[in-house]
């Protein structure tokens, strides 16, 4: 995939590249100094990749692995989830996707190293930030600060993970993959704001890590007081001109942030492959050692793992392996070519210092050589508008603008920051109809009272997490001298919320549904509602969308219903706040957990062949067989409301196609060009932020598997459909000024170029699966693509005047070609 390599006779570069291949995934002692890690005694330019456990399953670790492996990665880095594991105090989890020693042992039986970030604190978007609810609620304890509590159950919960991982040997000091490991996660950020004690718990974060005798070095990211022996790293867009804070550490990058994380009801964050592989050159261009994918493979927020709040089930992050398993093209493929051409360079980047050339305004050369006549150079051009033509060397190369040029010899360039190919990925539905069975929850409190109070209270507070749903009701007489009934009119009933969302019913009928956002969680709402003459039942179902995950004492957050008001009655607004309220936590289907083999008998399902469409606070039950093929699959859930769906009782996640404003900041074509920010090139305005669900195929059965799906506010679950994901087709393109210009085409596994759908030769305008003709074309381009790919699975074209012809007016040197084909098995 990608462009044409250049392999070399070198035997300073080839020979340490061979020697790499063998000594990986199992280490020895580890060390560093200003350079590099040193591993058994050898110098380490590394490729790390961000996969996390329970981000996928068990089944796919060995691919996402291996996958990466492909793609040019030596180690593989996961945080440790500590909700995850101690799910009450001293009561520990590491069945099925919290199976962390079997994912360490996955990566090391790949012949990889693996970085341990333990923290406990993680952040990640990740519910809580990684911390225990159970935690908050023990009297006295503040998170993150010099706070004994937190200190202790830290602590333990450290020690316990350390000391699993030594009971495994899993350390590299016992010959096994972890190199390195963390302590605490980006309190940098925070520090200040906690005062002194929050200094002195970071030196004793730091201190603490370093007493487990690991025999690995620990890292502390965006930490700017780590002392020795700890390395303080770098997380961020751009990391190349970071520098730790003591001179004798190496320069590492935890976390390289290859796209963005989604949030419901907005547009998603598109980050090119282009400005990725720029990032990396540049950082190990400027004497990086370590370069970290934060994500390799992003995965999926199952179950109510999502924090944020707001956080998407989807956790895809546009890594380069999707949230499929499956690699993202382009950015798999351009970065496994930059890999390989870093990696020629591996030997001189850490044996010889830089010497920097400036080549222009905006424009230097980092040339690296050694003694024996070995040389190696990066060539930048950091102008984010203007393409230029450098001389270095006597030589002349072409560099568009905010881009880094590879020459493992200081003279052939082999790969260049700018130049990538792109593939089209698409879904295609198993459309078979499915028969639903029903079962309608009831619309206020089931079951006895959970607590009753004169006062709204705060949502978590009362469900301590234990669901997404609290009831919060209560009761009004109206008369019937009330003036709104004789003449018509409807009370307005107003909110205010510290989040996120709810659902109003009055007398079991849904009036209202409100919530916030991903930026602004608090809400104000007023909508009219129906009131009739006698009593009222007001039952307001509050729900939140994962839990706080960073930020200073972001444990106290609020949440839930602070103010009720009903404003058009005879003798003025009506404040519900200090009324008798009664709270239920959670919903009758999920105490008895009717999602479960065990549980759904406990319920009465309704079969029915007209399914009820648009109904509130409905369960949908059907039998359902695999997919065919092996595919990876996803559930389409556009034509529902929101909620939560299941598999043979297996925590698919939160659903919601909340579309995002139609007048969002979204583009069309991205430039890549320049300082990447989330709200750069945002994609999908006007769509759901995320329209289907990962339900992995080891999930299935063969046959009789169950599907669960709970809707709170109303849908359609006759159109709900399973996709199967795939990529269909690729895309590349190349000008033939560039050096070596060649478009190179590459089909997934086991299928074959089957189309040519579009080809010229000329001045092609647009992108990958929009392409159109320009002022001039080749009539003959798409017969000599043809030639050169039909039924393969890859292949490459030279462009050159030689190959092909064009008809316009456009000048020698200006014309390239752009080709895009169909893929089929």
């Amino acid at each position: 995939m990608g462009k044409l390599f250049f392999f070399y006779s070198s035997s300073c570069c080839l020979l340490f590249f061979l020697l790499l291949c063998f000594e990986l995934g199992s280490a020895g002692n580890v060390t560093y100094d200003a350079r590099s890690l040193i591993v058994d005694g050898q110098r380490k330019l590394l490729i790390s990749a961000s996969i996390h456990y329970p981000r996928s399953v068990p089944a796919m670790w060995p691919g996402l692995v291996q996958t990466a492996k492909e793609g040019g990665v030596d180690v593989i880095e996961t945080y440790v989830f500590w909700n995850g594991h101690e799910i009450a105090p001293s009561v520990y989890n590491f069945e099925g996707r919290f199976d962390l020693v079997k994912f360490v042992k996955t990566v090391q039986q790949a012949g990889m190293y693996c970085i341990l970030r333990i923290g406990p604190f993680v952040a990640a978007e990740w519910n809580y930030g990684g911390v225990p609810v159970w935690l908050h609620y023990i009297p006295g304890t503040v998170f993150r600060t010099d706070n004994e509590n937190f200190k202790f159950y830290m602590q333990r919960f450290m020690t316990y993970i350390v000391d699993l991982m030594k009971k495994e040997k899993l350390f590299a000091s016992q010959g096994g993959p972890i190199i390195l490991s963390q302590v605490e996660n980006e309190y940098g950020y925070y520090e200040q704001g906690y005062g002194e004690g929050g200094k002195r718990y970071a030196q004793w974060a730091a201190k603490m890590a370093v007493a487990q005798n690991t025999g690995v070095p620990w890292i502390m990211c965006q930490q700017y007081d780590a002392p020795d022996p700890v390395i303080d790293t770098c997380n961020g867009f751009y990391c190349d001109t970071f520098k730790p804070t003591a001179p004798h550490r190496p320069k590492i990058w935890t976390e390289n942030w290859p796209g963005w994380f989604q949030l419901f009801g907005a547009p998603n964050p598109h980050r090119p492959a282009e400005d990725v592989a720029f990032a990396v050159a540049r950082f190990f261009q400027k004497g990086g050692t370590v370069n970290n994918y934060y994500m390799y493979h992003g995965g999926t927020n199952f179950g109510r793992t999502a924090g944020g709040p707001f956080i998407t089930t989807s956790y895809d992050y546009e890594a380069p392996i999707d949230e499929y398993g499956l690699p993202n093209l382009p950015k798999w493929g351009h970065l496994k070519e930059l890999h390989r051409a870093i990696k020629l360079c591996e030997n001189l980047l850490l044996t010889s210092n830089p010497v920097n050339i400036s080549l222009g305004h905006s424009q230097e050369a980092d040339v690296y050589a050694d003694a024996s006549g070995g040389c190696a150079a990066f060539l930048a051009n950091t102008d984010d508008k203007n393409d230029v033509t450098v001389t270095f060397r006597n030589a002349s190369y072409h560099l568009p603008a905010w881009s880094v040029s590879i020459l493992p010899d200081c003279k052939t360039e082999v790969y260049n920051s700018a130049k990538v190919h792109r593939p089209v990925q698409s879904s295609k539905k198993d459309s078979k109809s499915l028969n639903w069975e029903v079962f309608v929850e009831k619309a206020g409190i089931w079951g006895e009272a959970d607590l009753v109070k004169s006062s709204l209270e705060d949502h978590v507070n009362v469900t301590k997490d234990a669901s997404d749903y609290l009831w919060y009701t209560t009761s009004i007489t109206v008369s019937e001298d009330e003036l709104f009934l004789k003449q018509g009119r409807s009370p307005v009933l107003m909110i205010d919320s510290k989040g996120h969302a709810v659902h109003v019913f009055v007398n079991g009928q849904l009036q209202v549904s409100a919530s916030g956002n991903g930026t602004v969680f608090p809400f104000k709402y007023k909508k009219p509602i129906t009131l009739k003459a006698g009593k009222n039942e007001i039952s307001l179902l509050g729900i939140t969308v994962g839990l706080p995950t960073a930020g200073p004492r972001y444990e106290w957050i609020p949440a839930g219903l602070t103010s009720v008001v009903i404003k058009g009655l005879n003798n003025g607004p009506l404040d519900l706040s200090k009324n008798t309220w009664t709270y239920k936590i959670g919903l009758e289907g999920e105490k008895l957990a009717i999602y479960t083999q065990g549980g759904m008998n406990r319920v009465n399902w309704v079969a029915t062949a007209n399914v009820p469409k648009m109904q509130p606070l409905t369960w949908y039950k059907t039998f359902v067989d695999p997919p065919t093929g092996d595919e990876p699959v996803g559930l389409d859930m556009l034509y529902m409301g929101k909620g939560l769906a299941w598999l043979n009782g297996e925590e698919i996640g939160r659903y919601w196609p909340r579309k995002s404003p139609k007048n969002g900041k979204c583009v069309e074509q991205c430039d890549y060009r320049g300082k990447f920010m989330p709200d750069k090139c945002l994609t999908g305005c006007g769509k759901p932020t995320q329209r289907w669900y990962h339900v992995p195929r080891s999930w299935f059965k063969p046959s009789g598997n169950t599907l669960v799906i709970f809707e709170e506010r109303g849908g359609d679950p006759t159109k709900i459909k399973f996709s199967k994901r795939r990529t269909s087709g690729v895309c590349a393109s190349a000008s033939e000024d560039y050096p070596s210009a060649t478009v190179h085409l590459k089909c997934p596994e086991d299928t074959h170029i089957s189309k040519v759908k579009f080809a010229s030769f000329g001045t092609p305008r647009g992108a990958c699966g929009s392409y159109q003709m320009g002022d001039c074309h080749d009539p003959n381009s798409v017969s000599a693509v043809e030639k050169e790919c039909a039924k393969r699975n890859e292949c490459k074209i030279q462009v050159s005047a030689q190959k092909f012809s064009s008809k316009g007016n456009c000048a020698a040197g200006k014309r390239k070609l752009a080709v895009e084909v169909i893929c089929s098995s």
